[in-house]
């Protein structure tokens, strides 16, 4: 079935790896076999796939490649656990995220490195992203032991009525690779505090990440069959994806990602009608009235439009900026870009702009720069590809903008921020609302009565008002319109892994 290797046993990087790129990963978190059942384990036929370093295009480490048949041993695998799991006192369940949450405060920093390498962000924006990733397993630690039901009051004396939370069961956890450890934890976190088992399949660009949380994992004691990862190729994932969303013991899928996919995996769960909650795609619109403070509307654009070299699901996609405050703003923008960004290899000093993840992500922010241009947008910054490497793009400022261009219709993902000019508040929102999805959305006004009319209107899950950077593990993070079903984080997170029962006591 499976070819076993220790858990405890470090794999050896190919000798081809760059000496620079093998001393950048720490080994003892270094995994390239899939996690099933609490072992590190090889497919079937030892098949692999590489993962490449966006930055130099240099192959990190050989992966194994799962396929159906491993998948359908690892949702037996989790089922298995899951009649153990939910049993566990819900003190115990919260020890066990806390003491792993623990271990990745003590790892974050070779966690960090391995974020780097696989995905290309800058040092110390992926050690931000371990501290967040890390905040989820603390925060669902917490709310694992808050899970209460509720007695309802009934009209008949001899009757009680009750309503308990239960666990859904295995679940399914599809991820992406712009963020290979927060989504991880965001959903995992949820699931296990709940009483659920998962099943992680990530994205094929970033699997080393999800390999090495499970290596945390064992170290944290959470036990064999509750959290695996099955890694894949792009080539595999259609049928992999198909498995993990359609066998009968799988209860929840969760996934982030694109609609267009998202849309294929809701259809995979309607035969047998599994909970879904998805994180799709986002067009996030960011409205500078002429109210506002420009030098922080400025500012909260760079780090909203720029983190992660524009490649998260709620960076800017459109700036909207009221004629009165334009060019000023513009202008600003322009020189701060110049000033404050600097691309190049997230492992050196100073840079904030990595590598795009692929070749692919890099052809279509030139796509929408040359659409742009040629009907009639103006660059004012940026706006071609970077001496520094193939996978580089320059922050890029355009002005003259037009809601009939690409980037004013599409989700761009890459460090592209298109300008357009507006005249009244109700051609702003009549421009954001436009869009099929609805993710999260800025404004920047100090108008009281304006803040309240926007914030309502916006037709987005997540609003920043006077804010760039709006996510945070104690609040709810999801999207409206064909942006996703449900919401992560928070409170309302754990939900997501639970079922309503209620039971009436009859005969009293």
């Amino acid at each position: 079935m499976f070819s076993h290797l220790p858990v405890s046993g470090i794999l050896k990087l190919p000798c081809r790896m760059s000496s620079s790129l093998a001393s950048a990963l720490p080994a003892s978190l270094l995994r390239s076999a899939a996690y099933i059942g609490g072992s590190w384990v090889r497919s079937s036929d030892s098949a692999t796939f590489p993962v490449v370093d966006p930055a130099t295009g240099a192959e990190l480490v050989q992966v194994t490649d799962c396929g159906p048949k491993e998948c359908r041993e690892t949702v037996k695998a989790a089922a298995g656990a899951f009649q153990v799991w939910k049993e566990v006192p819900s003190k115990e369940r919260s020890n066990l995220l806390r003491k792993w949450y623990d271990l990745m405060i003590q790892n974050k920093e070779d966690l960090a490195r391995i974020i780097t390498a696989e995905n290309g962000k800058p040092t110390k924006e992926a050690l931000g992203e371990i501290i967040y990733a890390a905040g989820f397993l603390e925060w669902f630690s917490e709310e694992a032991r808050r899970i209460y039901g509720d007695v309802v009051s009934v009209p008949m004396k001899d009757r009680r009525a009750l309503v308990l939370k239960q666990p859904v069961g295995v679940a399914t956890v599809i991820t992406p690779w712009n963020f290979p450890s927060a989504m991880i934890t965001r959903k995992v976190g949820a699931a296990l505090a709940a009483g659920c088992t998962v099943i992680v399949k990530p994205a094929e660009d970033t699997p080393l990440s999800a390999l090495a949380l499970a290596e945390l994992a064992h170290q944290a004691g959470i036990p064999a069959g509750v959290y695996n990862v099955v890694p894949c190729s792009r080539e595999k994932a259609p049928a992999v994806g198909e498995v993990l969303c359609t066998d009968p013991s799988v209860a929840k899928i969760s996934f982030t990602g694109s609609t267009a996919t998202g849309k294929i995996l809701l259809r995979h769960a309607a035969d047998s009608v599994k909970r879904v909650s998805m994180e799709l795609g986002g067009h996030a619109p960011f409205i500078v009235f002429d109210s506002a403070n420009v030098d922080k509307a400025v500012a909260g654009a760079l780090a909203s439009k720029f983190r992660n070299s524009g490649q998260t699901c709620v960076c800017t996609n459109r700036f909207l900026v009221q004629k009165g405050i334009h060019d000023v703003f513009v202008k600003k923008l322009a020189a701060l870009i110049e000033k404050d960004l600097h691309v190049g290899n997230g492992f050196e000093e100073g840079v904030t702009q990595g590598p795009l993840i692929n070749e692919r992500a890099v052809e279509k922010v030139e796509h929408h720069v040359r659409d742009a241009v040629s009907q009639g947008a103006r660059v004012e910054t940026g706006g071609k590809r970077s001496t520094y490497g193939k996978n580089f793009y320059e922050p890029t400022l355009l002005s003259n903008v037009t809601t009939k261009m690409l980037c004013s219709r599409e989700e761009t993902f890459g460090p592209l921020a298109p300008v357009i000019k507006f005249d009244t508040e109700e051609e702003a929102m009549a421009i954001a609302n436009s869009a099929n999805v609805g993710l999260a959305g800025y404004f920047y006004s100090q108008d009281p009565a304006q803040i309240w009319r926007v914030a309502e209107r916006l037709e987005v899950g997540m609003v920043g008002v006077n804010e760039g950077l709006l996510s945070s593990v104690e609040c709810p993070f999801g999207g409206v319109k064909q942006s996703g079903l449900g919401r992560e984080g928070s409170k309302y997170g754990i939900d997501e892994y639970l079922e309503v029962k209620y039971v009436c006591f009859g005969g009293l």
